[in-house]
């Protein structure tokens, strides 16, 4: 998925309005999927409830036919199960089993406005290890959230996600970002999630950005499949994923996709 804004856009009170709205969908359809996803379901049932429900609400996709490096995205919720850190494609062969975790990224369009968020879930009765891991990437997004503030810094952030994530023995993935998010899906700036305090640009009123750590078990390198999409740890060891669609604001942040 690419950025298509190398230049930082202000939004104003009304686009976070709107944006509020996708992002308010966005997090009804993950919380909604809490009581969807259990052993047996497929990873193509949650695509389809997801894009059934973006469509009783009157919005679009935001993840349908994007496109990548070879071919566009097939579906309106990325799936990825266990070693599959982001962008798995859903398929009705894919049944979840008791003990696996399964990260669901999705986003929608609200009058030309996005809205993204992510998040991980046990299927069924999951391992100590992985249970961490999941407590571990949600505390390490709300950290980084808690730096979203005017006159902070984006490497802040980024700092703050990194040494939750290491703090706890997991490593954060560096080939992969959060990003800004408006009128595009992916705008600047890249948000990684590993850095250095008091470091990047400064953070302002009226950016919204997309916060999203994806913290691997083992280390933190990852190969993407000869689908072209599904992103997957080197090592095969499990990998989580949390992402909010956060706004600056004059004092202090708010969390749009939260519901």
């Amino acid at each position: 998925m690419f950025f298509n804004k190398q230049r930082i856009e202000l939004k104003t009170a009304k686009e976070i309005e709107k944006m509020k709205i996708a992002g308010r969908a966005v997090g009804e359809i993950l919380q909604k999927l809490e009581d969807i996803i259990k052993p047996g379901i497929t990873t193509e049932e949650i695509n389809i409830f997801s894009e059934r429900y973006i469509r009783s609400l009157k919005m679009l996709s935001a993840f349908l036919g994007v496109k990548g490096i070879s071919s566009s995205f097939p579906a309106s919720a990325c799936v990825s199960i266990n070693d599959e850190v982001v962008h798995g494609i859903p398929n009705d062969s894919r049944v979840l089993k008791s003990g696996d975790i399964v990260s669901v990224d999705m986003g929608v369009i609200y009058e030309g406005y996005y809205g993204d968020a992510a998040k991980t879930y046990a299927v069924g009765s999951i391992s100590d290890t992985a249970s961490k891991l999941l407590k571990i990437t949600e505390q390490s997004l709300q950290k980084g959230i808690e730096q979203t503030l005017p006159e902070k810094r984006l490497g802040d952030i980024s700092f703050a996600i990194q040494k939750t994530v290491e703090y706890a023995g997991f490593s954060v993935v560096r080939d992969f970002v959060g990003h800004g998010i408006g009128r595009f899906l992916h705008e600047a700036p890249q948000i990684p999630n590993f850095g250095k305090a008091d470091t990047g640009i400064k953070l302002f009123p009226g950016m919204v950005l997309a916060i999203e750590p994806m913290v691997n078990v083992g280390g933190y390198e990852v190969c993407t499949s000869n689908d072209d999409w599904t992103v997957f740890t080197k090592d095969g060891s499990l990998s989580a994923h949390f992402e909010h669609t956060v706004a600056i604001t004059e004092n202090g942040y708010e969390i749009l996709t939260k519901v």
